[in-house]
């Protein structure tokens, strides 16, 4: 049998190896799924230097403070190299300062984001392409920051801890309408099932769907969260392909344990849909139902700004190895991360190969970047006819969820002077995928 020999990327080819500042058996591990490092770089690429309706230089700026926000000041300083808008000046903008606050919404406290927090974008001039472009702006930052925070950590840098700049977030709790739009239940416990997805954004409508649109979700579904993430085409791309290396190869980690490192970034994320799907996946593939909907029942104490304050009923009951996978994982998708030396240095003795490992940190970071697209671009609904649990249900202590007293209403745009095509919040129910399919 040959093997195929991977050429070590270069720094300009792989900005996260470099900062993680690899050792040789993590940077080999790496290359066992080439694929997945060739896309992050060029999913950076295309987010930084494209054009669009936020400048590179502001994008820069928010990506680092965001990177901050995660506890990878090294990326941080990636960011700051390129000379980005000092947003201590630019913020005196408010439509600069609009886009701050949600920024930091997205990145910290994305359970919380409402239909509203999206509306006030439009009202300072931000279309649906640059709602989308400010979203993957900071969700790509968070899946690099785990990134590099996770593979330091596997290449013996046991970095510390660093304070994170303050974010002036709402207290709130998470958004929890008391129904979906068009009247449809809503999700309050987590669960197995098949959930529907709506948008707040606006997608391209299927027969606008340019081959390159198609091509860049291809093997998914046309449903409504890839039209809308088609939008941004080019990091759409990226982000499929590398969805594919990291969760659907046969190298690595068992895929039920991708699945599930996928389900606990969902739970500590607070992303009811997700879980769904990655929980199912996770049940299906290692047969274990039981272990899996323990750690969907498992209560996560939340803080100021939602923030767990406890993770350790997420991996209360579980084997040893199912413990410290769902440990390491629920510590690296906090954030910033409360991953430890000490968490993979039990997952090693356990047996964990370095390949493994790397997947288990990229199953991670991949969805630390999808919750925070599916919590603040739309919301979850049961399928029609589903009754919804009453507000004293046990059900809702699981959920961690504090319902309105009445529905949000999905706000419209406000009128500008300056054209935003395209950008109201939709509640077309016709646009629900049920497929399943959210990475």
């Amino acid at each position: 049998m040959t093997t195929t020999a991977h050429r070590p990327p270069t720094a300009r080819e792989d900005l996260v190896g470099a900062l993680a500042e690899l050792d040789p058996a993590t940077a080999a591990a790496r290359l066992a799924k080439p694929e997945a490092v060739e896309h992050t770089q060029r999913a950076h690429d295309h987010l930084f230097t494209d054009p669009g309706r936020l400048s590179p230089a502001l994008r820069r700026a928010l990506a680092a403070r965001v990177a901050e926000q995660h506890g990878a000041p090294v990326l941080a300083q990636e960011h700051r190299r390129h000379d980005p808008v000092d947003l201590t000046v630019a913020t005196a903008d408010e439509s600069v300062a609009a886009l701050v606050r949600h920024a930091d919404l997205l990145s910290l406290a994305p359970a919380v984001v409402t239909p509203d927090d999206v509306a006030a974008l439009t009202a300072v001039g931000l279309d649906a392409d640059g709602i989308v472009l400010l979203s993957q702006v900071v969700a790509v930052t968070a899946y690099e920051a785990r990134l590099v925070t996770g593979l330091r950590l596997l290449a013996g840098h046991d970095d510390a801890a660093t304070a994170a700049p303050a974010a002036d977030l709402p207290a709130r709790d998470k958004y929890a309408p008391d129904l979906a739009p068009g009247g449809l239940p809503v999700p309050r416990a987590y669960t197995r099932e098949i959930l529907g997805w709506l948008p707040w954004v606006e997608p391209i409508p299927a027969a606008q769907l340019t081959d390159e649109h198609r091509a860049a979700f291809a093997g998914k579904s046309d449903g409504a969260y890839f039209r809308l993430l088609a939008r941004e085409t080019a990091v759409l791309a990226a982000r499929t392909q590398i969805d594919h290396a990291v969760f659907l190869t046969r190298v690595g980690l068992p895929r039920a344990e991708r699945e599930l490192a996928a389900a606990v970034t969902s739970k500590v994320n607070d992303c009811i849909f997700c879980a769904s799907v990655h929980a199912r996946k996770a049940a299906q593939l290692s047969r274990r139902p039981d272990d899996v909907d323990r750690l969907l029942a498992a209560d996560v104490p939340r803080g100021p700004g939602w923030a767990p304050s406890d993770l350790s009923a997420l991996s209360a009951g579980q084997d040893e190895r199912w413990a410290a996978v769902i440990d390491l994982s629920a510590a690296l998708a906090a954030s910033p991360s409360r991953a430890t030396a000490a968490h993979v240095d039990r997952l090693r003795a356990l047996g964990l190969e370095p390949v493994e490992l790397v997947d288990l940190v990229a199953s991670v970071a991949f969805f630390s970047w999808a919750n925070r697209l599916m919590l603040t671009l739309g919301e979850p609904h049961l399928p029609a006819g589903t009754p919804t649990p009453p507000a004293d249900s046990p059900l809702l202590a699981d959920s961690r969820v504090v319902a309105h007293s009445r529905p949000v209403a999905h706000s419209r745009p406000v009128a500008d002077s300056r054209p935003v095509a395209d950008s109201r919040v939709t509640d077309d129910s016709r646009a629900t995928d049920t497929t399943g399919e959210t990475r």
